[in-house]
């Protein structure tokens, strides 16, 4: 939940469709049977579910989704981690659970849409957990930068070093002499996220763009705004080189 005046970050459903979004694999467990799912090539795994909203006797509320059976609709549980694509300790950013029932048969191997009615889709990440229904994330589209985001972290960390400690200008308060590695450990439409991590645990410190972007194509310029704010600070500090 966002408040007036915090910096802008994707919401729960946002960020949900933006881990679908960006997704390479998924594990399905239907009929008591667990299976990995590897071929999604980044492709929203949405686009071969249809889900369809729950009929009177099923539920919304938090939890209810497990363990109660239906007979003639299979319960389905579709599983998806999202993990940093840099080196960061914790790589794993979240979890995102879809909860529901299978309305026609779910092959691996189809190319078919299957039909899902759906529970849930639970969010879990360093933040907590959270549920998000059918309407909000109809409602939610995935970030721009979701399908490339991996690819612009691992070049800006390989390639450009030295512009990571260059953007640690801009972290208030400045990181102290107990930083021993900063990382570009997110990206999304409302700025970059650093993760800050010391001899003992770690931090993320948000640096939000100028305004939010609306495609792909506008994050050099935005990058490149957050990199002349940098420049501009004072030199005077303590950032290990």
């Amino acid at each position: 939940m966002r408040t007036s005046g915090a910096p802008r970050t994707p919401t729960d459903a946002e960020l949900i469709r933006s881990v679908l979004a960006a997704a390479h694999s998924m594990t399905v467990v239907t009929d008591g049977l667990r299976s990995e799912v590897r071929h999604l090539d980044g492709s929203d795994p949405m686009g071969r579910l249809h889900l369809h909203p729950a009929g009177p006797d099923g539920g919304h509320g938090p939890g209810h989704w497990h363990g109660h059976e239906h007979e003639h609709r299979p319960a389905i549980r579709l599983e998806f981690t999202d993990i940093a694509p840099t080196p960061v300790r914790d790589r794993v950013r979240a979890r995102v659970t879809l909860l529901g029932r299978l309305l026609t048969p779910y092959s691996d191997e189809s190319a078919d849409s299957t039909c899902m009615e759906f529970g849930q889709a639970v969010l879990e990440t360093s933040r907590g957990v959270a549920y998000t229904g059918l309407e909000e994330l109809d409602a939610a589209v995935p970030d721009p930068l979701a399908p490339f985001e991996a690819g612009m972290l691992t070049h800006l960390q390989d390639d450009h070093p030295d512009l990571v400690t260059l953007l640690l200008r801009l972290v208030r308060p400045l990181p102290t002499a107990a930083m021993v590695r900063a990382l570009p450990v997110a990206l999304d439409r409302y700025g970059i996220t650093l993760r800050l991590e010391e001899r003992r645990g770690h931090h993320d410190v948000r640096l939000p763009f100028p305004s939010p972007l609306d495609h792909v194509e506008q994050s050099g310029a935005q990058i490149q705004a957050l990199i002349s704010a940098a420049r501009r600070r004072s030199h005077h500090n303590t950032l290990p080189a």
